[in-house]
């Protein structure tokens, strides 16, 4: 499809107005200090997946409400610890998937920890994480899963998984916990800025920094009004049908928007942008970028959509994670 967004000369700029409720900080400081209740060490049982240079390990930690939540760490079997190590997030749908999908890090000599989504695991990779008392990996439905009111919203829970994935990820030997890296492209740059800005909250030794591709969540009224494809169509269609509950639900949606939390997150940062990306619109990855708090950079690709650099960009995060840790 042809651009369709803002011009690159205007996005560079675009600082677009934050709808931020007034008790946003206090939400998230009371959420992340409930939750340090449940605190515990997470388990690594390695697994035989076939790659002799690898050490690669089933993990388990507690996540929100003390709820299980799986993960894997790859670590090079030869290299000597601790290591350098990102943890990732994973896009719409996906779960943790296959070992064999995450040996390009390890290879090149960081440890690598990717964390399950709950509930997710059912769309292009597949999960064993369910989200609590509710049912297992399910298609879509996400985005409006407990939207009625803050404290219920499905990325509540999340976003504290991913803060605890962190310190999971630490807490193994093989990590140095002063260079860890976040990362995550799509849903996952949603959960990577969310991260970026709650683990400093909670975390003695928070993360060093973050790579951000294509984040979703992210300027989230704008993306429903300018998109129709899933995932925020799943918004428009809600309010659809519930025409009186439009201020109710992007009232929930400010306390969970990447623009806010990028205000919030002094840590370096790569982004990137496909300015044909019809999924998670350019205009709302630079509202997000250019909110940024911290040292930050974007990669344009002008002729690409929602993959953006795809294999380049993987190029890319190696030269990030190595500049940031010293490797």
């Amino acid at each position: 499809m042809p651009q369709f967004d803002l011009p690159l000369s205007q996005l560079r700029s675009y600082l677009p107005d934050r709808d931020e409720p007034a008790d946003y900080d206090a939400f998230w400081d009371k959420t992340l200090a409930e939750q340090r209740t449940h605190a515990a060490s997470p388990s690594f049982e390695e697994v035989d997946a076939g790659y002799t240079q690898l050490v690669t390990e089933d993990v388990t930690f507690a996540g929100y409400d003390g709820q299980p939540v799986k993960g894997w760490l790859l670590t090079p079997r030869h290299l000597p610890g601790p290591l350098p190590t990102v943890v990732t997030y994973i896009g719409y749908g996906g779960g943790r998937g296959l070992l064999g999908e995450w040996t390009g890090l390890p290879s090149a000599g960081f440890a690598h920890f990717v964390m399950d989504l709950r509930g997710q695991g059912s769309g292009h990779r597949p999960g064993d994480t369910a989200d609590g008392a509710l049912n297992g990996p399910h298609v879509g439905g996400f985005m409006t899963l407990g939207i009625e009111d803050p404290a219920t919203y499905y990325y509540r829970r999340l976003f504290v998984d991913a803060v605890h994935a962190v310190e999971a990820a630490q807490a193994h030997p093989a990590v140095d916990p002063s260079r860890v890296v976040i990362s995550g492209g799509s849903q996952g740059g949603g959960i990577t800025l969310a991260t970026a800005a709650l683990a400093q909250r909670v975390i003695d030794t928070p993360p060093i920094g973050a790579i951000v591709d294509v984040p979703f969540l992210a300027h989230m009224r704008r993306a429903t009004e300018i998109v129709d494809t899933v995932p925020y169509s799943e918004i428009a269609k809600y309010l659809g049908t519930r025409r009186n509950a439009v201020d109710s639900v992007f009232r929930t949606l400010s306390y969970f928007d990447g623009v806010n939390f990028a205000t919030r997150s002094t840590i370096p940062a790569m982004f990137s942008v496909g300015l044909l990306d019809d999924v998670c619109p350019p205009s709302c990855v630079f509202a997000a970028h250019n909110h940024y708090a911290g040292p930050k950079r974007m990669k344009v690709y002008p002729y690409n959509g929602h993959e953006q650099g795809g294999a380049f960009q993987d190029v890319e995060h190696l030269a990030f994670i190595g500049e940031l840790t010293g490797s």
